[in-house]
């Protein structure tokens, strides 16, 4: 079989709540997760043995072997296939590490989903997936799901969410690394309730700013004392022509700006100032099916 190439895309917490933490000392979340058009791109081709390359703009600031989640995953999956054949995955990477976007978890279950596919008859069922991807991080789960979702829990419980529209958004990211743990261990505060609501009309750009102005992100203040620079960013963002709402996703340091069309988006990019700043317009859009 010839190579198979997968999209992995950017995934924005549209909200994030945290609603409590566990005795292991997860916390647990409420949070909107929605995916945009832009993001990495994997490609995996048969093989004796499984391998990772990486090309792209931020293909150096990956961890080498083991350590590359996506690799991590993939050999976990083989772990549970009785595949004869391994496989080569050649990953793009554009989007920024560490940067609260999921880039890591989307590549890892894009390399799943495309290693299981050169797979054909032998290919593994979705709960074998999953189960693969249990303990390799609280993304990986709605990164394989590849759809809008509200997730709970430590962020591995989903229900699917209305249909979104395909609203433009402007990423935008200081290039400063942020740990999640770190940023939790920042925060101050106490605990939300869950506000999730899956029967909620959001298929308008007005209506999910509305849904989403009476929600937030409960680790905006924790992740700008490690990096004031996101505040410069959500002013710089609120301030864009046609910007409906201004917001950092996950942990940080990456925020977005919403706006009614891409095109719109990409206007606003025009208006930000800022030659050191990772900047891209993009839109919210459901992966292609596989």
């Amino acid at each position: 079989m010839t190579g198979v190439v997968i999209d992995a895309p950017v995934k924005l917490n549209l909200y994030l709540h945290v609603t409590g933490r566990r005795e292991d000392g997860y916390h647990l979340v409420d949070t909107l997760i929605a995916f945009c058009a832009f993001g990495d791109r994997v490609t995996a081709t048969p093989a004796d043995t499984l391998t990772l390359d990486a090309t792209g703009p931020f293909a150096d600031d990956l961890p080498p072997g083991d350590s590359n989640l996506a690799l991590r995953a993939v050999k976990r999956l083989k772990q549970a296939s009785q595949a004869l054949t391994g496989a080569h995955i050649q990953l793009e990477k554009f989007i920024p590490p560490a940067a609260g976007v999921g880039g890591g978890s989307t590549d890892a279950a894009s390399a799943m989903l495309a290693v299981n596919k050169i797979w054909g008859d032998q290919a593994l069922d979705e709960a074998v997936l999953y189960e693969a991807a249990r303990g390799l991080g609280a993304d990986l789960p709605v990164c394989l799901y590849r759809r809008p979702a509200f997730a709970s829990g430590i962020g591995q419980d989903l229900v699917a969410a209305p249909i979104l529209p395909e609203a433009g958004v402007l990423l935008v990211n200081p290039r400063v690394r942020l740990s999640t743990p770190s940023v939790f261990g920042a925060r101050d505060g106490g605990f939300q309730p869950e506000s999730a609501d899956p029967s909620v009309k959001l298929s308008t750009v007005a209506d999910l700013t509305a849904y989403l102005q009476e929600r937030g992100n409960d680790l905006t203040d924790a992740a700008i004392k490690l990096c004031p620079a996101i505040e410069d960013i959500l002013e710089a963002l609120a301030a864009t022509p046609g910007c409906r709402l201004a917001r950092m996703s996950g942990s940080g340091a990456t925020c977005f700006g919403l706006y009614d069309t891409q095109a719109d988006a990409e206007a606003a990019a025009a208006h930000l100032d800022a030659p050191f700043w990772w900047i891209q317009p993009t839109r919210l859009a459901i992966p292609a099916p596989l």
